[in-house]
């Protein structure tokens, strides 16, 4: 059963129905056969994909609540016909249970309580909607123009709280939206809202799945090491650990702004509109190639030293592996004197490849790394 915004009602079935034709056509009316009701919903633009209040968006509204402390859910059950909601976690599934069905949603931040502040927000003229709480929480709202807002202001006086939202596309939106499901968690309510910035990312999170290879340019590089990329208008974030299989001080020494990556999809999380990457996630495991020189003995410097022992890197490169000779492995004598930058000669004896740990044994007293020298050499 469809009704149009006409007030035309369209009842229609997919089963033989010869009884209700000839019920029909008894009243003087004229069924008749169509592919489709004629109030099916077709979105202005072909791409657009509304969103549905599923368990996604609780979720995602659970959070946000949680994270902002209260925020406002706008209902609207009919044009022009709406509730407003405050939300706090510990009632946001008892306002759920009161909503109309199919309804249209739309999750706002917080009134303003410096209700001075929100009618300073009020345009010289045009549309806006005017929301308020008064001092027993009792949630008001109306739409009204430039030739109303005294007499509003007056009521304004006694609110705790207040906002304003114009009421032109594009002017002020909602953190997100969503529109109600019906029972079978199909979406068949035909409103059509203007998408924001969370709904576009939800549309593209949609798209993606764990392990999938995507390809994004580097927009920044965060001071606490996060490289964040904009793959297809979404920013994705890759953390130090995932930029390489070997050892990162800092992001920049493997990327660039501006600078086109291909990466791996680690996770994809809805809640928190999160999509951590790797770029090591597509490159060629080294540590197995690693662990089949266990038994080697090499010559490499001193990196790091460390309560319980010493770190040598035993690859000649900059970003080279790195083992962990423990202070049982040297003479108390050895240990004292031992300084970043001296070499050592070690011997590989285990590759923890599941830890992406390895373990070495001094083999001899240490010597300083002649100048022009070559280091993590077999010996």
């Amino acid at each position: 059963m469809h009704v149009g915004w006409d007030q035309y009602l369209y009842i229609g079935s997919n089963l033989p129905c010869e009884a209700a034709l000839a019920r029909t056509r008894a009243l003087g009316l004229f069924p008749e056969r169509l592919d489709a009701s004629p109030y099916d919903f077709a979105p202005d633009d072909p791409g657009y994909v509304q969103r549905p209040a599923d368990s996604d968006f609780w979720a995602r509204l659970h959070w946000t609540v949680s994270a902002h402390r209260a925020v406002f859910l706008e209902e609207v059950f009919a044009v022009n016909a709406s509730r407003w909601h405050r939300l706090t976690r510990d009632n946001i599934e008892t306002v759920r249970f009161h909503l109309a069905p199919r309804a249209q949603l739309a999750i706002w931040p917080d009134l303003l309580t410096d209700v001075d502040t929100a009618v300073a927000a009020l345009p010289e003229e045009g549309l806006v909607e005017i929301v308020w709480e008064d001092e027993d929480g009792q949630i008001t709202s109306t739409v009204a123009d430039e030739t109303q807002f005294e007499a509003l202001i007056s009521q304004l006086a006694s609110a705790r709280a207040a906002g304003v939202v114009s009421m032109y596309a594009g002017e002020d939106l909602p953190l997100f939206t969503a529109v109600l499901p019906d029972g079978d968690g199909v979406l068949r309510a035909r409103w059509q809202t203007e998408p924001t910035s969370s709904d576009r990312d939800w549309a593209f999170l949609k798209t993606l799945r764990r392990g999938q290879v995507v390809t994004g340019t580097v927009t920044t590089i965060a001071s606490f090491g996060v490289t964040f990329v904009d793959i297809g208008g979404f920013t994705a974030m890759i953390n130090i650990p995932e930029l390489s299989w070997r050892p990162v001080d800092h992001p920049s020494d493997v990327v660039c702004v501006g600078q086109q990556v291909t990466a791996e999809v680690l996770d994809v999380d809805m809640v928190r509109e999160r999509v951590p990457l790797s770029l090591r996630g597509v490159q060629e495991d080294p540590w197995p190639q690693v662990a089949q020189r266990i038994g080697q003995v090499v010559i490499g410097p001193v990196t790091k030293i460390v309560p319980f022992g010493v770190f040598v890197r035993i690859e000649d490169r900059e970003d080279g592996f790195q083992g962990l000779v423990h202070t049982s492995e040297l003479g108390e004598s050895s240990a004292d004197v031992i300084e970043v930058g001296d070499a050592l000669t070690v011997k590989i004896m285990e590759v923890d490849i599941a830890h992406r740990r390895i373990s070495l044994s001094h083999t001899q007293d240490h010597t300083t790394l002649p100048e022009g020298g070559s280091e993590g050499g077999s010996a």
